[in-house]
């Protein structure tokens, strides 16, 4: 039976138990062999296409089985791995594919997976459809006004946008071009989609994620929802009913009642709610009367009424109409010629309501911008119905107010006073006085004005120095005038005090010294230190050896900011005047502070205020020691006294105070005239004596706090760039007369020289009853002829230059 390989022609092949017949077997190789093969298939006919195929088997691949099956060849594995069962339920890593494949769901499972999840939203779709009813429209469709209060939180101080609304109830009697232009400007495709844009909603989600500037998905119909039935929507929970509740009201009314309704709801800025009071705010005249152009500047800027408004930002208003022009020829409503012939229309001034009437406006006003910079639309703030609560205490406001307004009957109406009142420990605003009426002067003194800051910069340039290294006992010569890398520097007095320390030359705010030392540290030193205090980045201080001297002009509310961190023990934190803000039912939209961050080292700082607190000891502020406690701070007088200031603190609160005059065209007036009895106005007059009233009330209740006593620190060894010098002084002293007669007393100490002209960025600290011990000049000694007025060049006079 060897030589069988299977069955022989004349018998049948043999069956299995089962009655199937067992496959064939091809031949061995081998002499005759394939002769008696060839000849069997001849003979057996039926039996030629089994054959054949195992003949091709016999040639397979070794991957397969001798049997030639691709299905048993299968059950090989990838790559003649063994054969691994697949799991039922979870099926990954798939058995039996490659490294990649085995990580790929099957296309069964994509399309099984997409099915499901279709199914399931459509489901739900229908199920919210079904559940969900128009509701009555919302209290917020009123665009209830949100109020404001003072800290307490029960005070109110002022509102936002009572209700200006003027209902038009039938839509369609207004001009055509108002509603197209409504409907090109915020939803091009209001009249085809449903209520909901799928189309809209993706693009502005792709937009979003690229990072591009925010946009909205929501169709015309869903603003309108939002506005009139569903209130200010924000979580994904709210869009989604938003979206039923659109396609069931685009369903129940036509899309002229929609847009009428749209019209009627919607906020254009300037307080107004609905097309009609719009008009009337932007034009002077009813909404039956917008033209083609107006009613393309209209609709162009309702998604930001308020920063559009073309006397807020005239630039982005015009683009806003062009794009809704350009957006009305694209859909029909108006020909490229009638585009062309239109011209951007001009609007009236906004219009302000008793609400910003006085010092509070400036307040208002303060609150309103930090809550938009927060995020909080127009919307939210004029119609949310929102309490929002201040930082202002009322007593202390007051106190300001009057304090501020504590000037004598023949100031020039030019002087304008600013206050800033800070809570060290929170940054938190408790007074600030902008201006006596917001109506009259919509420029915030505190915030938005600025003036030469004076010698209240040594104070940056001091603490430059201590973080260099520089001891407080670090002496320098304090002769006037004095040249200093080239540049000649005077003094405001005819004092020469010979070789003073940092305390001393601080006390009497001594320009010598500090340009010294302000050239040996590195004025790029002070420009960093004033930065890090909290004076903005914008605020541009030149790295020159003068910048010590004030000429940078700042906001005084920048510089209370920036000496409440020295007062806080070098902590920075931003100053804000918004505690909180939530809507009726108690949600919290916002809350105002941060925490702080430590700047400097608290022995540096523990050094510079003790420096300070000689100036009220016994210094240039000292009338800001009436309060009766520790305090610290520094005077200053700009170039030519077009600004005075005084900034100081206690521990727990910091306060500037800065007086400059204002021309009748804007431009800066020097004070060198003086009013009320004092001439000039610098520094240690009228801005102390502000900052002692207010602060006398503002300490009434507080705790007296001492300052961090002075730590010996371990400093690097400092080094000047140049040594201190006393060599002789310029000019030989003289005793001789002023030629024109001083009116006042000479100084309580006698000067060792007398230059011929002295200017400074300091004041005196007393009424003209005494001489100035803090000056830019001698107010009491000018020029014969009443010219020489200080200028810079007087004080620091660079090389190349002459005395002017």
């Amino acid at each position: 039976m060897r030589g069988r390989q299977g069955s022989s022609p004349a018998e049948p092949a043999a069956t299995s138990s089962s009655g199937k017949r067992p496959p064939v077997i091809p031949p061995a190789s081998g002499a005759g062999s394939g002769a008696q093969w060839k000849k069997t298939a001849t003979a057996r006919p039926e039996q030629t296409t089994r054959r054949t195929t195992t003949t091709r088997s016999a040639a397979a691949p070794s991957g397969r089985s001798a049997n030639g099956s691709r299905k048993a060849a299968a059950k090989k594995g990838y790559k003649g791995r063994p054969y691994q069962q697949p799991r039922r339920f979870w099926n990954y890593p798939r058995p039996n594919k490659g490294p990649i494949h085995r990580w790929l769901p099957s296309w069964r499972f994509v399309l099984g997976t997409f099915v499901t999840f279709l199914l399931l939203g459509v489901g739900l779709f229908v199920y919210a459809y079904q559940m969900t009813d128009v509701p009555e429209p919302e209290d917020v469709a009123l665009a209830e006004g949100s109020t404001v209060y003072f800290a307490d939180g029960t005070t109110p101080m002022g509102t936002f946008a009572e209700v200006n609304r003027e209902i038009i109830d039938d839509p369609s009697a207004l001009p055509d071009h108002v509603g197209q232009a409504i409907v090109a400007s915020e939803d091009r495709r209001f009249y085809s989609n449903a209520g909901v844009d799928p189309i809209g909603i993706a693009r502005a989600l792709w937009n979003n994620l690229r990072g591009n500037p925010t946009q909205g998905g929501s169709t015309l119909t869903q603003q309108y929802v939002e506005r009139y039935y569903t209130g200010q929507t924000s979580s994904y929970a709210d869009k989604f009913r938003e979206a039923i509740l659109a396609i069931k009201i685009d369903r129940e009314q036509s899309k002229d009642e929609i847009l009428g309704n749209y019209m009627n709801t919607i906020y254009f800025g300037r307080g107004a709610y609905g097309i009609e009071r719009a008009a009337q705010e932007y034009f002077g005249h009813s909404a039956a009367e917008l033209t083609l152009s107006e009613s393309a500047l209209i609709a162009g800027i309702i998604p930001s009424p308020s920063n559009w408004d073309p006397a807020v930002s005239p630039e982005q208003a015009e683009v806003r109409w062009n794009r809704t022009l350009d957006y009305m020829v694209d859909g029909g409503f108006i020909t490229e010629a009638e585009r062309n012939a239109q011209e951007f229309p001009a609007t009236i001034e906004p219009t302000r309501t008793d609400t910003y009437a006085g010092p509070t406006g400036y307040l208002l006003e303060m609150i309103r911008a930090e809550l938009l910079e927060a995020g909080l639309t127009a919307d939210q703030i004029d119609g949310g119905g929102l309490d929002i609560v201040s930082t202002i205490d009322p007593e202390l406001q007051q106190a300001a107010i009057t304090a501020s307004q504590n000037v004598p009957e023949d100031t020039p109406e030019g002087v304008r006073v600013a206050l800033t009142s800070i809570d060290n420990e929170t940054g938190a605003i408790v007074a600030l006085y902008g201006g006596a009426d917001y109506l009259t002067i919509q420029r915030n003194a505190a915030t938005q004005d600025v003036a030469q800051g004076g010698s209240t910069f040594k104070v940056f340039g001091l603490i430059a120095a201590l973080e260099s290294g520089v001891s407080l006992e670090e002496r320098y010569a304090s002769y006037s005038p004095m040249d200093v890398d080239g540049y000649e520097v005077r003094n405001f007095d005819r004092v020469n005090r010979g070789n003073i320390d940092l305390v001393e030359a601080t006390e009497n705010s001594v320009n010598t010294v500090y340009v010294q030392l302000n050239s040996d540290v590195g004025p790029d030193r002070l420009v960093d230190v004033a930065h890090r205090l909290g004076i903005p980045e914008e605020t541009v201080i030149d790295p020159v050896p003068a910048n010590v001297l004030g000429p940078a002009a700042a906001h005084p509310a920048d510089m209370a900011e920036a000496y409440s961190t020295i007062a806080s023990g070098g902590v920075h934190r931003d100053r804000f005047i918004v505690a909180s803000a939530a809507t009726g039912d108690g949600q919290v939209l916002y809350t105002g502070g941060s925490e702080g961050e430590q700047e400097f080292e608290a022995d540096v700082i523990a050094d510079a205020t003790y420096a300070m607190q000689q100036v009220v000891d016994s210094g240039t502020g000292e009338t800001a020691s009436e309060i009766g406690r520790p305090a610290a701070g520094k005077t200053g007088s700009s170039n030519d006294y077009r600004s005075a200031w005084f900034v100081g603190f206690v521990p727990q609160i910091t306060t500037s105070v800065a007086m400059y005059q204002v021309g009748e065209n804007g431009e800066e007036v020097s004070m060198v005239d003086g009013f009320g009895g004092v001439s000039p106005i610098s520094g240690g007059s009228f801005p102390t004596d502000i900052w002692t009233e207010y602060m006398t009330t503002a300490v009434a209740d507080l705790p007296v706090e001492e300052f961090p006593e002075r730590t010996e620190p371990e400093r690097p060894t400092w080094q000047p760039t140049q040594e201190p010098t006393t060599p002789e002084p310029t000019e030989e002293p003289t005793t001789q007369e002023p030629t024109q007669e001083p009116t006042t007393p000479e100084p309580t100490e006698t000067p060792t020289e007398e230059p011929t002209e002295e200017p400074t960025t300091e004041e005196p600290t007393e009424t003209p009853t005494e001489e100035p011990t803090d000056e830019p000049t001698d107010p009491t000694d000018p020029p014969a002829d009443g010219t020489g007025l200080p200028g810079w060049g007087d004080l620091f006079t660079p090389p190349g230059r002459t005395d002017p």
